[in-house]
């Protein structure tokens, strides 16, 4: 039979080859089937909340496990993943937490102990077992229950869901053999991470870099720190060596590098800056450097990380060479050339660029010391030694000079594992007989060695010493090595992942004890494979230009880091039996350090802390945090809380004690009578991070006795209600159970109130303004809706009003009054208009004489005077406005102060005979007078129209009777002048590109063509001046009582003026219609001739202009100004005017607010204009030399033609904003099929703009534009050019980059077509002679004008470019801080 050789190299037989191999398939196939039968199985899906400490709370644990999982295995999964040692704590239902926790030992599964499986989420609560904390699984037990795992424990999922996808952020880490979602802990890895404190993954990459790094390692353990000579706080080596110390003995999953930080002199705003980790390399180890100097270590960093290379320069002709040495930290390798698309493959290739010498001809020739003339030569870069440790840096950020945007490089670059440099050592002799030499320069390029950096002048005056001592070793370190001792072995990757504006960086680490990889990733540590280092190569689908590469994002290798294999040199990690002395002491030092912060955090545990409230006798409701130990009593509880709120000397001890207390419904759910020694932990039901209820330290006089408050009670408080004075008293608290009737209730509020159970009404208020009457006396008040903290309303009177159903009777209005009334604060304007100078304001009851207003004289009457006669007055008003009513439509069309509310009749005479009663009370007969109108006289109601026939108006009433009104200025000049009242869907709504949704220009030249349309918006959406009538013209106020009282403002109401300020009492359903006719006897005038402005914090003031909204949005206190002036009539709109210069630095310019009217033409409204800006802002102008036109933000729009009608041919809405332009000339368009466009000339030759010239288009056509730009300028039709102008008016560019960056002779033929896209006027068009060539500017004109352009363009504030984010300079503060600068003060 053939032999075959086994594992062990013993020949057994070949068949029992076949039948082992069977066996191991059959093996495998029947684990396959196992996993995937418990891939299969239904799974529960575990969210754990750990609520056993306040730091672990916002902790949530997830674990998918198969529902044939039992209760003790879960328990083992949840010790395992929390570290805890199982055993030691409970788990509860999270939504059912009072439930007993689930059994440890159960052997049932999941689904059998009520989880629900199939990807619902089971939340459970990890808790305390027996009021103990639970043990934390030190790391040998942790190793030990890692270990001793069972193979199918290892096969089950623990963790999140897996998703449907694997592709997250970036692709990287996916491979089977290794998730990101494993994270291991310290036992596991053995390797401590470091907490992120903000944005310090850059720090944290480089130092477990370091700490991984043996020989920089040993280095910093055998210096040591002599506290007598530094602050250890400032010392950054000392605070290094205590880091390094901690990530090797430190039983913690992550540490902070706070100390290290603050050794550098950074503040916390240092924590969020994030910096290249190459430039913080640089920095730190010069930090280092400067710290070490006079010690043993003082040239550690050199002897590691330096290298030299020589620059030089050689003579084509004669071969003489020009050279100097300089020092090198790291080795910058380009990643892709300039200007080239394609990138270097790998490393080795990117290091050959690096020593490739460039050939200096023509005007770039070399002048040759021997040949006395300018030569070719060759220059270039040669490696003289490499470092011990070889740091290369991967040029992956660079910057786009095209776009201007600072770019990530993305393409795929490979690097060995081992990594041969003999080919890049020079090869040359050090001194030919031909080559000048030169002395070292040192630190000239330290740590820098860019080719285009290095001076091409070799005088010897750049090749002076510059202070860095060389060692005398240098001659021979210059000596070729052998190959076998230039092999360099990798050790760190570290990893940039983000773009150029931002990203993270983490550190791919070999560790030399076993040559494991791990990924260290902030406080994360895990084991990587060489899979996982190969996908730092880069690299990305498709090809990249420069520009997409600017916001792309990939995870690339940035730099590395190779060690020298040289058996002599490479040094092991120091274990910690063999630390030197003063390293063993600060072990020691940290170990009880950390000792201690573990009893600290254990106390921290066992510490409850809950809010803690008091009603103080003379500080009254104060609000603190009880911090009391579980083993504490409630007695030492309540003696911390008696000295906490401050009672000593105030109330006894004894007249204090601790309750139970729910602050948000103001429960009082109960009283711990006779458990005064009783531990605090069993009282609050454990350490909590957070308590479902409040502790009130409840306080008496020596004469009363606290009253027990048991669970199951409810808290009632009663509002005693007095029908006759119409007052509600403040509540009293009455304590009930849920499962008394109502019958009992009653009882229990008349011993309270004193009240007659017999005769009582209870109305419960179960929510806002829900009010319920109590009627039926055997149902319990649980049935009724009761809750822990209620709030009714009691009466007890004899009154008919018990006779009538509950929602008619007076009851039910007094308190329904109640729930909607709010207390608004209203300063009144400081004088009354001259014009109404002789107004009849009141009538005196007894039929006394009217009272003239002079206003004239400013004899305004006092608030007092105002309320005694405001009844008569509304009465008066209501009977004047009543006459009007049934007056004729021609004498209401000829009133040009008529009030928007004609229709509103005055009260019955059964309302007139009622409220004549308590006219003083609270101004009913006016409240009352909204009343529908269907019965008006005239027959009104038949024709909607002729309710407001006194707006339908002829073009010339219009006219004349807005010219002659004053209406104010006052209003404010941000575009937000409207306010929660009005409705947001009528505003313009802001699209992508600036434009307003009222637009109806973008379809204007077709509009021409098809006729006049009816446009969508009405006056009701967009006027914000609602009509307070519907279509059939009704009233649309609701005839019911709404509750209106003023009265004079006191001193202690409000910051105002106390004699211009009213406080009013106010039904929040009235309308602002309505509201503003109850303020007219209070400001002196009717309501059309004042306006109402919210006052909002921060004491911006809107108006208010929809009549129609009610006060629903207003809360009690708020503020609101009246200010004098005509309120907005229905069809009007308030529009700002801005005059367009198109030639000024500041084109936009604010004139005026005014107000235009729908049916008004656009010359009408010039009519009206023009006054008001000769008396407003001097401008004297013609009606035939203005133009109006549509404004977008800052652009020029449609022009305004004189027949168009607003609201027919123009949208017009609320806050609406236009141009107005001056012309020079007669108006020239005239028709809507006609294109006004701003066209401007670039000369090319005087590297200058012209000034804006407008041209008028009778058609689309580019032809037409470009004869017409030729007519204008002069230049050869076939000689011109032109592009449309980018960004807002006046699209402003540098004249350094309009020739080459503007879309220059577009191939259309109209230009209504991409990209031009020019369908209205206002359009910029820029236009050249293609024959005129650039100015030729010198390096110092051109940057001289590149910093006027940049000037220019800033003052002007139209240039839109990238603007990253400013990056503060990185710098470490060798003396504890940065020197602050006294300007800044």
């Amino acid at each position: 039979m053939e032999m075959v050789p086994s594992e062990e190299n013993q020949f057994v037989p070949k068949e029992g080859v076949f039948w082992s191999c069977r066996q191991s398939i059959f093996d495998e196939m029947k684990r396959i089937s196992q996993i995937q039968n418990a891939a299969e199985e239904p799974r529960v899906l575990c969210i754990i909340q750990d609520i056993t400490s306040a730091k672990t709370v916002n902790e949530r644990l997830t674990l998918n496990l198969p529902a044939s999982t039992t209760l003790s295995r879960l328990y083992e999964d949840v010790a395992h993943k929390a570290g805890y040692v199982n055993g030691t704590f409970d788990l509860a239902w999270g939504n059912t937490p009072d439930m007993a926790p689930l059994d440890h030992n159960s052997e049932m599964s999941l689904s059998d102990s009520g989880f629900e499986p199939g990807g619902k989420r089971n939340f459970l609560q990890l808790t305390d077992k027996d009021g103990e904390q639970p043990q934390i699984a030190s790391d040998e037990s942790g190793t030990a229950d890692s270990s001793g795992l069972d193979d199918s424990s290892q096969e089950r999922f623990i963790g999140p869901l897996p998703r449907d996808s694997t592709a997250g952020c970036s692709g990287d880490y996916s491979s089977p053999s290794y998730s990101y979602s494993s994270i291991l802990n310290k036992s596991e890895t053995g390797y401590v991470g470091l907490v992120n404190q903000a944005m310090t993954c850059y720090l944290n990459s480089l130092l477990q870099t370091l700490f991984m790094t043996p020989e920089f390692r040993n280095a910093l353990y055998n210096w040591e720190f002599e506290e007598s000579e530094e602050d250890p706080v400032t010392s950054i080596p000392y605070q290094l060596q205590r880091l390094f110390v901690l990530l090797q003995t430190s039983k913690k999953r992550a540490i902070e590098t706070t100390d290290v930080t603050r050794s550098f002199g950074w503040d916390s705003s240092e924590a969020w800056q994030q910096h290249d980790i190459q430039e913080l390399c640089r920095v730190m180890f010069d930090a280092l450097e400067q710290k070490w100097k006079q010690t043993e270590q003082a040239d550690l960093i050199n002897q590691l990380y330096q290298g030299k290379l020589k620059d030089y320069v050689r003579c084509l002709e004669c071969g003489y060479e020009s050279w100097r040495i300089d020092t090198y930290l790291d080795i910058p390798l380009v990643i892709r050339p300039f200007g080239a698309s394609q990138a270097y493959g790998s490393v080795e290739e990117a290091l050959q660029a690096f020593i490739q010498p460039e050939t200096l001809d023509g005007p770039n020739q070399y002048f040759c010391e021997r040949c006395k003339k300018k030569c070719d030569a060759r220059k270039g870069l040669r490696f003289l030694h490499f470092p011990y440790l070889l740091t290369l840096q991967l040029k992956r950020f660079d910057f786009d000079y095209t776009t201007m945007h600072r770019i990530k490089l993305n393409d795929r670059m490979t690097f060995p594992e081992e990594l041969d440099m003999s080919p890049f050592i020079d090869v040359e002799d050090e001194k030919s007989p031909q080559t000048e030499s030169c002395t070292d320069s040192g630190a000239e390029n330290e740590g820098s060695c860019h080719s285009d950096q290095m001076s091409n002048d070799f005088s010897t005056d750049d090749c002076v010493d510059e202070g860095i001592c060389l060692d005398s070793t240098g001659s021979t370190e210059r000596v070729l090595k052998p190959k076998s001792l230039l092999t360099f072995e990798l050790f760190s990757v570290m990893v940039h992942s983000g773009s150029a504006a931002g990203g993270h960086y983490y550190a791919c680490i070999k560790s030399f004890s076993d040559g494991q990889w791990y990924s260290f990733n902030d406080q994360h540590v895990s084991k990587i494979t060489q899979d996982d280092i190969r996908k730092t190569y880069g690299g990305s689908s498709g090809s990249r230009g420069y520009y997409s590469s600017a916001f792309a994002s990939s995870t690339n290798a940035y730099m590395l880091i190779y060690r020298l294999k040289d058996p002599s040199r490479n040094a092991k990690y120091l274990a910690v039996e063999d630390f030197p002395e003063h390293i063993k002491s600060l072990v020691q030092k940290e170990k009880e350090s950390e000792e201690q912060e573990k009893r600290q955090r254990e106390i921290e545990r066992n510490t409850c802390k809950i809010k803690l409230f008091c009603m103080h006798p003379v500080k009254m409701m104060m609000e603190s945090k009880l911090e009391v130990h579980k083993d504490k009593t409630l007695r030492e509880a309540t003696e911390m809380a008696y000295k906490l709120m401050e009672l000593e000397g105030v109330v006894p001890l004894d007249c204090c004690r601790l309750v139970k207390y729910d602050e948000f419904h103001e429960y009082l759910e109960r009283s711990y009578e006779g458990e005064e020694d009783t531990l605090m932990g069993l009282l609050l039901g454990g350490v909590k991070s957070s308590y479902m209820f409040d502790l009130l330290l409840e306080t008496r006089r020596q004469d009363q006795v606290f009253q027990p408050y048991k669970p199951g009670e409810v808290m009632v408080k009663v509002h005693v209600v007095d029908l006759k004075s119409e007052t509600i008293a403040s509540p009293i608290s009455v304590r009930a159970y849920l499962n008394q009737t109502i019958t009992e209730f009653k009882q229990l509020i008349a011993q309270a109130t004193g009240l007659s159970a017999e005769t009582m009404r209870v109305v419960l208020e179960r929510c806002y303004n829900d009010l319920r009457l109590l009627y039926v006396p055997n149902k319990t008040l649980k049935a009724e809706g009761f809750f822990r903290s209620n709030k009714v309303f009691v009466e007890s009177s004899e009154s008919a009003d018990h006779q009538v159903a509950f929602t008619d009777s007076v009851l039910w209005k007094l308190l329904d009054r109640h729930g909607n009334t709010i207390r608004l604060l209203v300063l009144l304007p400081e004088q009354s208009p001259g014009t109404l100078a002789n107004r009849t304001l009141c009538q005196k009851v007894g039929g006394d004489s009217d009272v003239p207003f002079d206003g004239s004289k400013g004899n305004r009457k006092s608030v007092e005077a105002i309320l005694e006669e405001s009844t008569e007055k509304l009465k008066n008003l209501s009977l004047q406005q009543q006459q009007q009513q049934g007056s004729s439509t021609s004498d209401s069309q000829k009133s040009s102060d008529a009030s928007d509310f004609e229709h509103i009749e005055s009260p019955t005479q059964e309302a007139d005979s009622n409220s004549s009663l308590c006219v003083a009370a609270d101004n009913r007969e006016l409240e009352n007078r909204i009343r529908t109108t269907a019965g008006s006289s005239g027959g009104a109601s038949s024709d909607p129209e002729n309710h407001f026939a006194c707006e339908e108006r002829s073009d010339s009433e219009v006219n004349n009777d807005r010219s002659t009104s004053s209406v104010d200025s006052d209003i404010l000049s941000s575009s937000h002048s409207s306010d929660t009242l009005c409705n947001a869907d009528s505003g313009p709504i802001q699209l992508a590109n600036g434009l307003d949704s009222h637009s109806i220009t973008s379809s204007r030249r077709s509009k021409a063509h098809e006729g006049k349309k009816e446009t969508w918006d009405t006056a009701e959406e967009d006027s914000g001046t609602d009509s307070e009538y519907d279509d059939n013209g009704k009233s649309k106020a609701e005839a019911q009582y709404l509750y209106f009282r003023a009265e004079p403002c006191s001193q202690d109401d409000s910051s105002w003026d106390a004699q211009k300020c009213l406080v009013v009492h106010v039904d929040k359903r009235i309308t602002l219609a309505a509201f503003k006719q109850n303020l007219e006897p209070y400001v002196g005038v009717t309501s059309t001739q004042f306006k109402v402005f919210r006052v909002y914090a921060n004491n911006q003031e809107f108006e208010s202009v929809r009549l129609t909204e009610t006060l629903s949005s207003f809360s009690d206190d708020n503020k609101i100004t009246i200010r004098l002036g005509r309120a907005l009539k229905r069809g009007e709109y308030r529009v700002k005017v801005y005059q367009l210069l198109v030639n000024e630095p500041e084109p936009c310019k604010f004139l005026v607010d005014t107000v235009f009217a729908k049916g008004m033409t656009v010359r009408q409204s010039k009519e009206e204009l023009l006054p008001q800006l000769k008396e407003q802002c001097k401008l004297d102008l013609s009606i035939d030399r203005v133009r109006l036109r549509k404004k977008t933000w800052k652009n020029p729009g449609t022009v305004f033609l004189d027949y168009h009608v607003y609201e027919e041919d123009i949208s017009i809405s609320s806050n609406w904003e236009v141009f107005l332009e001056v012309l020079n000339e007669p108006e020239k368009m005239k028709s809507m099929s006609q294109l006004a466009v701003l066209t401007r000339r670039w000369s090319p030759a005087t590297m200058k703009l012209g000034p804006f010239q407008e041209v008028i288009l009778e058609s689309s056509s580019v032809e037409e534009l470009k004869e017409k730009l030729s007519e204008m300028s002069g230049i050869p039709l076939e000689n011109l050019e032109f592009a449309k102008g980018r960004g807002t008016f006046p699209c402003d560019i540098s004249v350094l980059e309009i020739h080459q960056d503007l879309d220059w002779n577009p191939k259309v033929s109209t230009l209504n077509v991409w990209p031009l896209y020019i369908c209205d006027d206002g359009a910029v068009v820029f236009y050249r002679d293609s024959t005129e060539d650039p100015m030729e500017l010198s390096e110092d004109e051109r940057n001289e004008l590149m910093k006027k352009e940049s000037s220019r363009l800033l003052k002007t504030g139209h240039r839109v470019s990238y603007s990253p984010r400013k990056e503060k300079a990185l710098k470490i503060y060798l003396d504890g801080g940065p020197a602050k600068d006294p300007g800044q003060d």
